[in-house]
């Protein structure tokens, strides 16, 4: 299995605070947000929810489509939020290795 690339979005509630973001480790780099690991924007906010993902099978892909998503108006994201996770579920179980997620490579 090749390295995979995410785009994700997280929020702190529904329709609330967003946080655009790209790793090629989600569940780790949740976790982290989640843990409040790092200081920035989401431990200030507290922004710990994931809302969106996608995958890319580039790193450059993945760069590009971030930094396409961050200049998006906010009507923007919050649909494309709504038509994959119209109930704002916090994705992250879903995406954990114990619920069949592939595990992170280093």
């Amino acid at each position: 299995m090749e390295k995979q690339f995410y785009v994700y979005i997280l929020a702190n509630k529904r329709n609330g605070t967003l946080y655009i973001g790209m790793t090629s480790d989600l569940v780790k780099r949740i976790w982290e947000h989640k843990n409040d690991c790092t200081e920035g924007f989401t431990k200030q906010y507290g922004v710990k929810i994931l809302v969106y993902y996608e995958i890319h099978e580039r790193a450059e892909y993945a760069i590009q489509r971030e930094k396409q998503i961050k200049k998006w108006r906010r009507a923007w994201k919050l649909r494309l939020i709504e038509e994959k996770n119209s109930q704002w579920r916090d994705l992250y179980a879903d995406i954990c290795p114990k619920a069949g997620f592939p595990p992170a490579r280093e």
